[in-house]
């Protein structure tokens, strides 16, 4: 409501500038003359403000018309900011207006709906994100135990390899005696007095 007031203010402030920019450019009566007549003395120069006969032309008329309607439209306006005002002022004993109060818990309880709805809105995505870190713990819970389940299968084709190692590593070595021993035996089977004959009688 004092917004209000004080832009009503505000657009008489500029309707009297641009009435007082109009009567600077055009060499008319000053229009302003009607605003201050009340408040101030005649002027001795008042009568050159007119025309020939004392007379205003019909522009100015035209002017002065639309003075009096915006005055009086402005008066109608600070009297209605006014009564605005006064149903919202408290009391002399200081409680609040009937006016004001039935306003208030209208306003109260349109808050508490809307914060009601968005409680309610909230609870809802509180929900949401529970089932959803749930399944994400799940899913969570899965990998976990089917890593478990490849770091023990790992394990075990590693002990698999291992022991396949050391299988190999022993076969290797007793392949190679047995070349050893062969080869010996064929040495010794070479040097042999028997074989000697036989060579001298071919």
């Amino acid at each position: 409501m004092l917004a209000e007031a004080v832009c009503a203010a505000s657009f008489m402030s500029v309707y009297i500038g641009y009435l007082h920019q109009y009567n600077s450019i055009n060499s008319q009566p000053d229009i302003l003359k009607s605003l201050y007549s009340p408040l101030q003395q005649s002027s001795p120069l008042e009568g050159l403000r007119y025309q020939e006969g004392g007379r205003l032309s019909d522009q100015q008329m035209a002017l002065l018309q639309y003075q009096r309607e915006n005055l009086h439209f402005l008066s109608e306006e600070v009297l209605r900011l006014q009564e605005c005002l006064s149903k919202y002022e408290q009391s002399s004993d200081g409680s609040t207006p009937q006016v004001d109060v039935a306003h208030l818990l209208g306003a109260r309880e349109q808050e508490l709906r809307t914060l009601t709805a968005e409680m309610n809105q909230l609870q809802s995505e509180l929900k949401l994100a529970r089932s959803v870190i749930a399944d994400r713990e799940s899913e969570f819970q899965r990998v976990r135990a089917a890593n478990n389940q490849y770091v023990e299968e790992n394990e075990r084709l590693r002990a698999i390899l291992g022991e396949w190692s050391t299988r190999a590593a022993k076969l290797e070595r007793a392949l190679e005696a047995e070349r050893i021993s062969s080869l010996e035996m064929h040495k010794k089977l070479s040097s042999s007095p028997r074989n000697q004959l036989n060579q001298h009688g071919l």
